[in-house]
């Protein structure tokens, strides 16, 4: 708590070329709640079949007076794997159409629709069975595939430079919270005489609630909101690593075309697209195959598995405000250049997760429960350092272009959202064998340590030189020097 409390009384109040401060706490936090609590409620829609799944293939484990369905294995595997089908395709429009309209309806209609699809699901698996619930989750992907870009392209505009790290990491911790919240209750629901069809209702509910509130109190950047103050505006607009000064307070005027091949053929770029792959795998594989683990393995029934498999996404959430205090405390007691910091958090956020996960596929029985759940926890948890390292350097790279970034990034790395949970299905043809297991949980280890390996030696955090695009209406363009701020120290807060 006192590190918290440490951390938001610094926010702000650094002096940003001579502009003025931001306050303390200002309509830029709550813009940053909203999309906290719109980042909880898409995991909530996200993750919900995870552990309904359990559910509507075991009868005995929860509430009998509800349709069982016989799927096997293969097709348990299709239809946690097909959410990412029609995710991976709107994510490079939903990058492109964030930044052109605005983050506020791209992220509001994502939400919107994709809780509509919820409150539908039980309907689908009873008239299509799961085929038709295979189409309704790809089309739930095509909603959601707009979010991240959204959010980033959001984040883009409201945080400011020195507090870039903080926000990204405060808003994207939401999605950790709504998978902790999610995979927590859905257990109790379905064992309840509700049923598994209200864990569908529930989070399509909570989605639709959201969806009012962020219409009516949000805005895509700080010039669209009705109450924010000339100060704060000024502090936002005119604190931004990767703007030229000459832009400070109207590059929301401009129109910069985007510079696709130029982004195409920028290695840190492509650095960060391997990265995001590489986490990618390893955190889906975690999510969509915990619940089946812990039953499987480890003999837990679905009360348990529930609030189990939650446990690791609690550790991340908590975590990640423990990495944002621990960065603000090196930051004032060193001079730590800015690709360090990133690299560093990233560091811990793969690699520690790498260990925990090849000393989990030595469990084999029941009897090392204690011990399977605490190398979940530190293999989910760790990862939480992750938001001050791959995750921001989007915003780094090019803040004007952040969320074409993430567009581009997300939609490549959640081809391995798809890919992982098949990869699964293949490997583990009996649930209770640990030796097939323990292939999944090596292969994910692979894939975190080749991904950081990537991004210590290749990862740049200066903008680049075409994130300062050329405006419509401009013909000259100011020189960047990429390498020049890679090895300068942090500014007090630039997390």
């Amino acid at each position: 708590m006192v590190f918290w409390c440490d951390c938001l009384r610094n926010n702000g109040y650094q002096q940003i070329n001579g502009v003025g401060q931001g306050p303390r706490f200002g309509v830029r936090h709550v813009q940053c709640i909203l999309a906290f609590c719109g980042l909880a409620v898409a995991y909530a829609l996200r993750v919900n079949l995870s552990v309904a799944i359990v559910a509507m293939t075991d009868r005995n484990a929860t509430n009998p007076n509800f349709e069982e369905f016989d799927w096997d294995e293969g097709v348990k595997s299709y239809l946690l794997s097909s959410f990412f089908w029609g995710y991976v395709v709107t994510q490079v429009p939903g990058g492109y159409l964030s930044h052109k309209y605005g983050a506020k309806y791209t992220f509001f209609f994502g939400v919107l629709f994709c809780s509509i699809l919820a409150i539908l699901t039980p309907l689908a698996a009873e008239i299509g069975d799961w085929p038709l619930l295979i189409a309704l989750r790809s089309v739930q992907g095509l909603c959601q595939g707009m979010i991240f870009p959204s959010t980033h392209t959001f984040l883009a505009k409201w945080a400011p430079a020195d507090e870039r790290g903080r926000l990204v990491s405060y808003c994207y911790s939401g999605s950790q919270f709504g998978t902790v919240v999610m995979l927590s209750i859905s257990g109790y629901i379905a064992s309840s005489w509700m049923g598994w069809p209200s864990i569908f209702y529930v989070s399509g509910l909570a989605g639709m609630m959201w969806c009012f509130i962020w219409y009516f109190y949000s805005a895509s950047t700080p010039a669209q909101h009705p109450t924010i103050t000339t100060q704060e505006r000024r502090y936002i607009e005119s604190s931004g690593h990767g703007r030229r000064p000459s832009d400070a307070g109207r590059s929301e005027n401009l129109h910069l075309k985007t510079p696709w091949l130029k982004i195409l053929s920028s290695l840190p770029f492509w650095t960060l697209l391997i990265v995001h792959c590489a986490n990618n795998w390893g955190f889906w594989t975690l999510l969509t195959e915990i619940p089946t683990f812990l039953k499987n393995i480890l003999g837990l029934d679905i009360r348990h598995n529930g609030p189990l498999s939650a446990l690791p996404y609690l550790a991340m959430t908590l975590l990640s405000y423990g990495f944002i205090c621990i960065a603000d405390i090196m930051n004032r007691t060193s001079v730590m250049p800015l690709a360090f910091s990133r690299k560093l958090f990233n560091t811990i956020g793969m690699w520690i997760p790498m260990i925990a996960l090849m000393g989990l596929g030595y469990i084999t029985t029941g009897e090392s429960t204690v011990l399977a759940i605490a190398l979940l926890t530190i293999a989910v948890g760790a990862n939480a350092a992750t938001y001050l390292g791959f995750q921001v350097n989007h915003i780094d790279l090019s803040p004007n272009f952040a969320g074409t970034l993430m567009g581009i990034t997300n939609c490549a790395a959640n081809v391995m959202s798809i890919i992982a949970p098949l990869t699964v299905g293949l490997i583990v043809t009996d649930e209770t064998n640990p030796l097939q297991w323990r292939i999944v949980f090596y292969i994910t280890a692979a894939f975190y340590f080749l991904g950081n390996l990537m991004f210590l030696i290749f990862g740049r955090t200066s903008p680049r030189a075409w994130n300062f695009a050329q405006p419509a209406n401009r013909t000259n363009a100011t020189a960047v020097d990429e390498e020049a701020t890679e090895t300068d120290p942090l500014q007090p807060n630039s997390t």
